[in-house]
């Protein structure tokens, strides 16, 4: 009513623009989100983060109190449940996700690897912090323009240089995973055979995101090279959303478990105010 008067309209004219759900159903709407179960990707984390440092401000600001302080407890505890018992968030349906949990199939311990990533876009961007994330020992970013492959190396812990230099250090990187707009490959067979010669056939793992593709498909005959494309990621993501949606179901259960409680304890209160009342 507020907003409509302030910009003069119909309140009926906003009620398309909102929704408000009360009581239970609250509750169980916050549980579904903080869970993922509400998100665009099915089980993406992030939400419950945001969560997490909305409830924190809000604390902060002291605006967060009684009944309500009392139900976020609640849906923290049945988030982290579903993310304890389900199998919600185990299975990547990034690109850029997928990428980097295929390349712990090959190394178990990304503490002692040096990545090189090709590209200085948005889901290089992205394979950075999930590398960072995985504790990956060295990054190497490298792209057409050194100022742009050092921005974004500052905001990720990691080193820039040209796509010139690539041949000159792709001995040292155990990942590469490239995603460039160029519409010719930027990496060879010849550069990586004399790549894994210095390396002494260590094992590369490699991901070609790019469309068209940035790494030749003749890399993939040598040996010692495990080399995946975009498609064979989508094939890993579509698997993966199958098993979200199964573990959706177990986690929707979960989450009406916590609503029951969630009621229970609501009319505990309202008994025990009645009781002191008396």
């Amino acid at each position: 009513d507020w907003l409509a008067g302030f910009h003069g309209l119909d309140s009926h004219e906003l009620h398309h623009c909102y929704y408000c759900h009360r009581d239970e159903t609250a509750a169980r709407h916050l549980m579904l989100v903080a869970s993922g179960l509400d998100s665009l990707v099915l089980g993406e984390p992030q939400i419950f983060g945001q969560m997490k440092s909305a409830y924190a401000q809000a604390i902060e600001a002291g605006t967060l109190r009684g009944e309500l302080h009392q139900t976020f407890q609640q849906v923290f505890a049945v988030a982290k449940r579903v993310r304890a018992e389900t199998a919600i968030g185990h299975n990547p349906v990034s690109v850029a996700y997928a990428a980097v949990r295929l390349s712990q199939r090959i190394f178990a311990d990304l503490r002692k690897n040096t990545a090189l990533l090709i590209g200085a876009g948005k889901t290089v961007e992205l394979v950075a912090r999930h590398l960072r994330e995985q504790g990956i020992a060295h990054i190497i970013i490298a792209n057409r323009t050194l100022e742009r492959a050092q921005e974004l190396a500052d905001a990720v812990r990691a080193e820039a240089i040209l796509l010139g230099d690539i041949p000159l250090r792709l001995h040292e990187a155990d990942i590469v995973i490239s995603s460039t707009a160029s519409q010719l490959p930027v990496l060879g067979k010849g550069a990586v055979e004399q790549a894994l010669k210095q390396r002494r056939r260590k094992p590369m793992f490699m991901v070609d995101i790019a469309v068209p593709r940035d790494i030749e498909p003749q890399v993939g005959e040598l040996e010692d090279v495990y080399l995946y494309t975009v498609d064979d990621l989508r094939d890993v993501i579509d698997e993966n959303l199958r098993a979200r949606e199964q573990a959706a179901e177990e986690a929707r259960v979960l989450v009406e478990e916590g609503v029951a409680t969630f009621q229970q304890e609501r009319r505990q209160q309202e008994a025990a105010s009645s009781i002191v009342e008396y």
